[in-house]
């Protein structure tokens, strides 16, 4: 409804984000998103759901392909030397301190 209203022009984004306490960044926002939306409803074209889809999906692809080196650099690592820490008699290696240093 807020947003409504500041499109309707009843209030402003300051007054909305005194009254709310939202930062004018995140109600500008919402408007943005309000009238990409309701521009797209009154297209004859609504624009593909399915494109938008794709679109997030080769963004996360990309995010996943950056992250990866490191994520098997880490893989690889392995401990060199233990000095173990746990005072849970249940745990593998039982009361002793533990600490790992690891090399690539």
């Amino acid at each position: 409804m807020l947003v409504i209203e500041i499109i309707q022009g009843k209030t402003t984004v300051a007054e909305a984000s005194r009254s709310f306490d939202f930062s004018p960044s995140e109600i500008e926002g919402w408007v943005a998103d309000a009238r990409r939306g309701m521009e797209n409803s009154l297209r004859a074209n609504p624009l593909d759901i399915r494109e938008q889809y794709e679109k997030q999906l080769k963004d996360l692809r990309e995010a996943h392909g950056e992250a990866m080196p490191e994520l098997r650099a880490r893989k690889n690592t392995r401990p060199c030397c233990m000095h173990r820490a746990t005072n849970d008699p249940e745990h593998p290696s039982g009361p002793f301190a533990e600490r790992v240093l690891w090399v690539l």
